[in-house]
């Protein structure tokens, strides 16, 4: 994906690990630099906020996180999560990964995500099309605040 392409305001979407009525969890810029993206889910609403963590990835991380999803990227329903050439590349990555792609409370930064689809795109039913996201800082009047302080 060519950065050009994004919306004023926007930042590149690497990854998306995780999607349940949109994105949860990937990799995406913030003030671009790569960071790991999780949505907050709140149990006592039983339903997912509007809110993400944001944590800085460094670029050793990074590298094998997009090594990993060319892995993924290149399968098809018959051969997911990896080609047969590529299975033990893959598990040896995703050992790495779910380690090092976490949530890191002390880094941790708090933004409201807004993601949206990148350019015309022709990909069959079911494939993620690219996409770009603004990241917006909560507002402190929001009913939200206040659940995701007390730990959600």
């Amino acid at each position: 994906m060519k950065t050009e392409q994004l919306k004023s305001g926007y930042e590149q979407v690497f990854t998306v690990t995780d999607y349940y009525d949109g994105p949860r969890a990937g990799i995406a810029n913030y003030h671009g630099q790569p960071h790991f993206y999780k949505c907050i889910f709140n149990e006592a609403k039983d339903d997912y906020l509007e809110l993400f963590r944001l944590t800085p990835l460094n670029t050793e991380i990074f590298q094998l996180a997009m090594a990993d999803w060319n892995i993924w990227r290149q399968t098809d329903v018959s051969t997911h999560p990896a080609l047969p050439h590529e299975a033990n590349r893959h598990a040896e990555l995703r050992r790495i990964l779910e380690r090092s792609m976490v949530t890191d409370p002390d880094r941790a930064i708090l933004r409201v995500g807004r993601f949206e689809a990148l350019g015309e795109s022709s990909l069959p039913k079911g494939v993620i099309r690219p996409l770009q996201v603004e990241w917006t800082e909560p507002r402190t009047e929001s009913p939200l605040a206040g659940l995701v302080r007390q730990g959600d």
